[in-house]
């Protein structure tokens, strides 16, 4: 599998440390080649101060990942989430909190106390991707990270996006949700692109959830699937799927797309996901062979709760582990490799 890797959120500066002994004794060891960091605001950007965290990595922290990553021939992408994903549970991130403005829902209030379901179905913020300046601002960001990683490739999340096309924007209402998601799409990859650089997204907005019935967290039940006909081929689709192995890597690759299947925390899953992944390069023809590039881990705990749990200093819970399932994922994986070597 040409890619073998983890995603998870950047460490803070007082984490760096540790996380760096982790990517050279832990990443490297377990032939993972491929390293996805959440940034998003945790980056002290000189383009737009008003825009970071309070604590955030400064250029010389990240040099120090970008230096051991090549070091142990690691590719490390970075990640801003651009249009969802703007708010998490009673919390505005720092783009709508700086810019109002931008915000696709203005009328929808954070609530003082989040559950799901509500009557807003707020699940995250999206920004309106026609706000004549959202684009100034993010690809100036965007920029930066990449210049700063010395990365070819970005990720721009854009997964879980509930919130597009909605009747409270007035540049929006009414448009096709599917032509906005793909326009969307493509203004980023043209702006990478220019620069000659790759977009990575995740892919459950491009997948049908009512006709697959796979629903409308990993695929989606707002129409924005049939943007998977108007964005470029070699954007590269990083295909979730977390508590059932999905075969939806084989739509993607015969949508022309490269594909990678991404797991989290059960072991089970996580198996039968790169099993199919070394069949599908196996069985199929060699133009559909190259287009499945192999298997991610996700990590959804911030980088220091999850360093503290795997090194012992907090305990996890050991059904559904995202650290069992680290362990016992990149085993199998070394397996495979060792085994292919010694033929």
């Amino acid at each position: 599998m040409p890619v073998r890797g983890f995603c998870i959120c950047a460490p803070l500066p007082q984490e760096l440390n540790e996380f760096i002994k982790f990517i050279e004794e832990e990443l490297a060891s377990r032939f993972i080649n491929t390293l996805i960091l959440r940034i998003d605001y945790n980056y002290e950007y000189k383009s737009h101060p008003e825009l970071r965290n309070t604590v955030a990595l400064s250029e010389k922290d990240i040099k120090r990942l970008v230096m051991i990553s090549k070091k142990n021939n690691i590719n490390i992408i970075p990640q801003i989430n651009l249009l969802g994903h703007q708010s998490w549970a009673n919390k505005t991130f720092n783009l709508l909190k700086v810019y109002p403005d931008f915000d696709e829902t203005p009328l929808i209030k954070m609530p003082e106390k989040y559950g799901w379901p509500n009557k807003d179905r707020l699940y995250c913020k999206s920004y309106c991707p026609q706000h004549p300046d959202i684009h100034k601002v993010v690809f100036d960001l965007v920029d930066e990270l990449c210049d700063a990683f010395e990365s070819d490739n970005f990720h721009a999340g854009m997964d879980e996006v509930f919130y597009i096309g909605e009747s409270q924007c007035k540049r929006c209402f009414g448009k096709d949700k599917a032509e906005l998601y793909a326009n969307e799409v493509l203004k980023i990859y043209n702006h990478l692109n220019s620069k000659g650089r790759n977009l990575w997204i995740w892919g459950d907005r491009l997948i049908d959830g009512l006709t697959t019935g796979i629903g409308e967290w990993e695929a989606s039940v707002n129409n924005t699937f049939k943007a998977i006909d108007l964005i470029p081929k070699d954007v590269v689709i990083c295909d979730w799927h977390y508590e059932r192995p999905e075969k939806t890597p084989v739509y993607f690759a015969m949508k022309g797309f490269k594909v990678i299947t991404c797991t989290w925390n059960v072991v089970g899953v996580a198996k039968q996901q790169i099993q199919d992944m070394i069949r599908f390069r196996n069985d199929s023809s060699p133009e559909m062979k190259e287009r499945f590039l192999g298997i991610i881990q996700t990590i959804w705990s911030d980088a220091g709760p999850f360093l503290d749990a795997f090194y012992g200093r907090a305990e996890e819970d050991s059904l559904n582990s995202e650290i069992d399932c680290f362990k016992k994922l990149f085993e199998e994986i070394k397996k495979i490799i060792n085994s292919h070597f010694s033929k």
